[in-house]
């Protein structure tokens, strides 16, 4: 079986020796549905494995780069379970701690919504463009549950405590324009131009010198590393709890009908 033939939703592209992975849905929106999430815990392992890679891209498919959770798996969980099925806490970790690990050094693209674990996605890359009217936001508090996918971990090093907490306390969005302004994205580009602005950057980086480039990518990922599985482990246990809770199935109930939810603290 060759290195990414069985994923469905992801598919790789390669421009020499840069490697592009697309999240692809079919629908526009990239939603993390089922398959994505047991797709996105093997892929950056996968992408270590290549040998015919040396720099890597990460986007979306469309005009969307990754919608976060699947609203409708959390409406069709079963009574007694209200944590849809395809939330494997091992699979989640696994999502955040292969990218971590990857030492190839990846750019996220950023062509369209990032949003939850869409945006924690983004955010875990080394470098980030993003179209200056993409839309980049971690909204897990107005689902009733907490950022315990690495948002909490990454933000914060991103702008600071404060200006994370804003963030991650409101689940407000952000355009990439203002994301650039602040430091939560290096770059953001007019969307006509994105993606030549990061083929660009990708193949400046992939004539460079390997070696010292992806090990300097190690080095400076030891911390941030150590940071995520100091936090990881509580962070889902968290959102877990909030799972169980009346506010949860209200805020899912109410964005599926597209209305306001009514929080009762339960």
């Amino acid at each position: 079986m060759k290195l990414f033939e069985g994923y469905e939703v992801i598919r790789i592209e390669r421009f020499g020796r840069i490697l592009k992975v697309v999240l692809d849905t079919g629908d526009g929106r990239n939603a993390v549905d089922l398959r994505m999430h047991e797709e996105l815990a093997r892929i950056f392992d996968d992408v270590q494995r290549d040998p015919e890679s040396d720099v890597v891209v990460i986007t979306g498919a469309g005009d969307s780069f990754c919608a976060g959770g699947d609203m409708k798996l959390f409406r069709d969980a079963p009574a007694g379970h209200p944590e849809p099925a395809f939330l494997s806490r091992t699979d989640a970790k696994k999502i955040l701690f292969s990218l971590l690990d990857l030492e190839k050094p990846i750019i996220a693209e950023v062509n369209g919504p990032a949003i939850g674990l869409g945006a924690t996605l983004a955010l875990l890359c080394d470098v980030i463009f993003t179209a200056d009217d993409a839309v980049i936001a971690d909204p897990h508090v107005r689902a009733g549950i907490v950022a315990g996918d690495g948002g909490a971990v990454i933000w914060p090093q991103l702008i600071g405590y404060a200006r994370a907490k804003e963030y991650l306390l409101t689940g407000d969005p952000l355009t990439g324009e203002k994301a650039a302004k602040i430091g939560l994205v290096n770059h953001s580009v007019p969307r006509k131009d994105l993606d030549a602005t990061v083929m660009a950057f990708a193949e400046r980086l992939a004539s460079g010198h390997q070696k010292a480039i992806r090990w300097t990518k190690v080095v400076t990922n030891i911390g941030l590393r150590q940071l995520a599985h100091s936090l990881t482990d509580a962070a889902l246990a968290y959102e877990w709890l909030t799972f169980e809770t009346h506010d949860h199935r209200e805020a899912v109930a109410a964005f599926l009908e597209k209305r306001r939810p009514k929080f009762t603290g339960t």
